[in-house]
């Protein structure tokens, strides 16, 4: 008989539930996917990721930066512009990444045409 015990439930990885609390939202990965290529204005990064609002955009870079993953910069213009970059730790989520891209093209299946990127 399986142990559903409260103390068993609480085994579960500490660390991954974290990560996928965060990451496990939609457009989180992509955004830092974009901004571990170099900084970008708010503007070049809705345009890299189709289909994101501006609200849900805004929304991810303020939990990325409350994580300490991404830095807001203002540039003041004229005219006025904001700017991501990664921290330290944000830039540190790229070998993670690309590994699990890796595992992707290995063994996910392809989306059928039409039904998505």
């Amino acid at each position: 008989m399986a142990d559903h015990s409260e103390q068993t439930c609480r085994r579960v990885d500490v660390g991954i539930s974290r990560v996928f609390e965060l990451f496990g939202k939609r457009w989180t990965g992509p955004i830092v996917s974009v901004l571990l290529q170099r900084p970008v204005h708010f503007a070049e990064l809705r345009r890299a990721i189709p289909g994101i609002s501006e609200r849900m955009l805004s929304d991810r870079l303020t939990e990325l930066g409350a994580a300490g993953l991404v830095i807001r910069e203002v540039d003041e213009g004229p005219p006025l512009r904001v700017a991501y970059r990664l921290t330290a730790a944000g830039a540190a989520m790229e070998p993670a990444l690309k590994e699990l891209g890796q595992w992707a093209d290995t063994y996910l299946a392809e989306p059928e045409p039409g039904t998505g990127c």
